[in-house]
């Protein structure tokens, strides 16, 4: 079995597992990553906006005291760029469907609020598979430090992701459960 067919099969059961943890609710997962952004106050910060049965970081992001933005996809196999956003944005249809601010400054994040389907407890994260986050995050921490911070589901956790070298490690994970520190 090849890498890829690893970790597309991750990918199902991740989706699944995801999906039966949202009917659930978040719990306190929402209060925890408040918690944790705010000794951040005043650093740029980026968020996403949920999409499907992804964990919800809006009230996070928008009680952060700071500038706050959102992934813009530039293009196949870029680096993703981070728009201003706050909750009065207009937003419109970006690529995959996700929502984006219309217009708005760029932002450089020192803190990313990290969409995935599934976490180890070494930090790696399995997306979506296009690699968005890791030439992100590979980019941005060779400028300086950047916090990753996984947001998900406890039920999302798996014994091992299968990774590749490109893979970005999280620095740590919001859950309903607690905050993994890696």
């Amino acid at each position: 079995m090849t890498l890829a067919d690893l970790k597309a099969a991750a990918r199902k059961a991740a989706f699944a597992r995801r999906k039966a943890a949202f009917a659930e609710g978040p719990g306190s997962a929402p209060a925890r990553l408040a918690q944790v952004l705010a000794p951040h106050a005043g650093k740029p910060l980026a968020g996403y906006m949920p999409m499907r049965t992804e964990l919800d970081p809006l009230p996070a992001m928008a009680a952060h005291a700071g500038p706050v933005g959102v992934p813009v996809i530039a293009g196949p196999a870029q680096a993703l760029k981070f728009r201003a956003w706050n909750p009065e944005a207009l937003m419109i249809r970006g690529e995959f469907g996700a929502l984006i601010p219309e217009t708005g400054a760029w932002i450089e994040p020192e803190i990313l609020i990290v969409p995935l389907l599934a976490f180890d407890r070494r930090g790696f994260r399995l997306g979506y598979g296009g690699g968005f986050y890791d030439r992100t995050l590979e980019g941005l921490r060779a400028k300086r430090p950047t916090l990753a911070i996984g947001y998900a589901f406890a039920a999302q956790e798996v014994d091992e992701v299968p990774t590749e070298p490109t893979d970005q490690p999280l620095d740590l994970i919001v859950t309903e459960a607690g905050v993994i520190e890696i």
